[in-house]
C-alpha cells in the first residue's frame, strides 16, 4: 500500500468526463501538492481554467496548463499513472505504448473493455500490431470494482466500464450470481440517459432543438455497451434486450430492468441479497424504494432499488447513477484508489 501520493496525468481533459476527472484529481486528499499533468493533442499549451473556468480555485489551478502530449513530457514529470479520457481509437493506440513506458493506465474509453472479438467488432479497430494488441487485451482488467476489486489492485491496464453497462451490471449481478433469474423468460433492460452521455461533440440528435421536450430511443439492438453486459453477466445475446433512450437532461442515467425469478421470493429475501452482495462496496447504495436520477446525479454512487410483484416472481430493478461520475470519471478515480492501495472511496464519498 502506498502511503505517499503518485504523479498522475490526464490525456483528454477537454471533454465532459475529462473535466470531471480533473476536478476529482485536483481535490483528491492523497494527491495534494501533486496536481495531474494535463496533456492534449493540440499543438500549443492552454490554461486549464481557460478550457474549464469552473475548475478555478485559490490553490493554484489557474497556473496549470494543458500541454501538447509526448511520452518525453510524461517521463520528465515523473508520471506513474496515466488516465486516458480519449476517443476509443486513440486509447487503442496509446495504451500499449504507455505500458511499454512502464506506466499504469486507467482508460475511460471502450478500447480495452471487451474480450470477445465479435463484441469488439462494433468499434472497428485496426491494430498496427495485432499480437501486441491481443497481449494487452488479455492483460487488461474490466474496471468495475464491485466485481473485480482484487484484480484491479494489481492491474497495469484498467478498462473503465461504460455508463449504461455499469448501471445494468450492478442491478443484475446479485440476482444472476444467486441463479434466481429465469433466463428462459428473458431479461429486458430499458435505460434513459442525459445528453452528456453522447459526449461533447455536437450532433444532430444531441442538438437542443432535437433533444429538448423529447424522448427518443436509439442504437436499438446495436449499442456499444451491450457486449460489456453480456460478457460481465455471462449471458447470451438471446437472453437479454437492451434499449437506450435519450432524456432531455444534461446528465444522469436511470435503468429499469425487468426479470422473472425461477422460484417465488419475498421482498425481504431480495433486499437481503442485494445488501449482502454489496456490503463491501462503498459506492453502491441500496434503497428501500425506487431511486431517482435527482438523488444520484453529481454523486459517485450507483443507487439500486426494486419492486417485487405480488406473485413473488416478477421483479423490477431500478438503478441510477451519474454517467459522468460513477459512469466515468468517478469510477476511474475509484480504480486508481484500488491500484494505489488506498480506500476505495477516497476523494469520492
Amino acid at each position: 500500500m502506498r502511503k505517499d501520493g503518485i504523479q498522475t496525468a490526464v490525456a483528454g481533459v477537454s471533454g465532459y468526463a475529462g473535466m470531471e476527472l480533473a476536478r476529482l484529481l485536483l481535490h483528491h486528499p492523497a494527491l495534494q501538492g501533486r496536481p495531474p499533468v494535463f496533456v492534449g493533442r493540440d499543438a500549443g499549451a492552454v490554461r486549464l481554467t481557460d478550457m474549464h473556468p469552473q475548475l478555478a480555485d485559490n490553490n493554484g489551478s489557474s497556473g496549470l496548463l494543458v500541454e501538447p502530449f509526448s511520452w518525453e513530457l510524461l517521463k520528465k514529470r515523473g508520471v506513474e499513472l496515466l488516465f486516458l479520457a480519449t476517443p476509443h481509437e486513440q486509447s487503442r493506440s496509446w495504451a500499449p505504448e504507455a505500458l511499454a513506458h512502464g506506466l499504469r493506465v486507467v482508460d475511460l474509453s471502450g478500447a480495452w473493455r471487451l474480450r470477445v472479438h465479435e463484441h469488439r467488432a462494433i468499434y472497428g479497430f485496426h491494430d498496427e500490431d495485432a499480437a501486441v494488441a491481443e497481449r494487452v487485451q488479455t492483460g487488461s482488467v474490466y474496471g468495475l470494482p464491485e466485481l473485480h476489486r482484487k484484480c484491479i489492485r494489481t492491474a497495469q491496464l484498467v478498462a473503465n466500464p461504460g455508463c449504461y453497462a455499469t448501471s445494468i451490471i450492478l442491478a443484475l449481478k446479485p440476482l444472476l450470481a444467486a441463479s434466481w433469474v429465469d433466463l428462459d423468460r428473458g431479461i429486458i433492460c430499458d435505460s434513459k440517459s442525459g445528453v452528456s452521455g453522447a459526449g461533447k461533440a455536437p450532433t444532430a440528435t444531441t442538438h437542443f432543438m432535437y433533444a429538448a421536450d423529447n424522448l427518443s430511443a436509439y442504437a436499438v439492438f446495436g449499442h456499444r455497451h451491450m457486449g460489456e453486459m453480456l460478457e460481465q453477466l455471462n449471458l447470451k445475446e438471446s437472453q437479454m434486450i437492451f434499449t437506450p433512450h435519450l432524456l432531455p437532461i444534461p446528465r444522469g442515467i436511470l435503468s429499469t430492468t425487468y426479470v422473472t425469478f425461477r422460484e417465488k421470493k419475498d421482498t425481504a429475501e431480495v433486499d437481503e441479497l442485494f445488501r449482502e452482495f454489496y456490503a463491501s462496496s462503498p459506492l453502491v447504495r441500496i434503497f428501500g424504494h425506487l431511486p431517482q436520477i435527482q438523488h444520484s446525479v453529481r454523486t459517485n454512487y450507483c443507487d439500486i432499488g426494486f419492486k417485487l410483484a405480488k406473485d413473488g416472481r416478477r421483479c423490477i430493478v431500478v438503478s441510477c447513477l451519474d454517467n459522468l461520475l460513477k459512469g466515468a470519471a468517478g469510477q476511474a478515480v475509484e480504480n486508481m484508489n484500488l491500484m494505489c492501495g488506498w480506500d476505495e472511496a477516497e476523494g469520492l464519498a
